[in-house]
């Protein structure tokens, strides 16, 4: 009799912590983003805006070089507007950026614009 008291004494404590890890969110896999596709030589002002380290100033750089004419690819971006380094170029790409439909050479995501 003293061991089923012990049993049912110890079964919530054993069956509790199992079960608000399941409600628990930081312990449920959280789905990741999927970056959309941002093709560079058409998106809008506000488009362009919205990617981390893109902000108001670069923007205008970008639009006005955009604005003399397409980019042809990643290296033509990077030489063309200042302030454009290479880990930025990374991140950019990382975020769905496209330029001719390309992904930034080199980068874990190759995948080309969708139309």
């Amino acid at each position: 009799m003293d061991r089923r008291r012990a049993l049912g004494r110890l079964l919530p404590l054993l069956l509790v912590p199992p079960l608000l890890s399941l409600g628990s969110p930081r312990l449920q896999a959280q789905p990741q983003p999927t970056a959309r596709l941002l093709e560079l030589n058409t998106a809008s002002r506000a488009q362009l805006e919205s990617l981390r380290g893109l902000g108001p100033a670069l923007v205008e750089r970008l639009l006005q070089a955009r604005g003399q004419a397409l980019f042809s690819d990643w290296a033509d971006l990077r030489q063309r507007v200042p302030g454009l380094g290479p880990t930025l170029l990374r991140r950019l790409s990382a975020q769905g950026l496209r330029v001719a439909g390309q992904a930034l050479p080199g980068s874990d995501r190759s995948d080309q614009v969708q139309s």
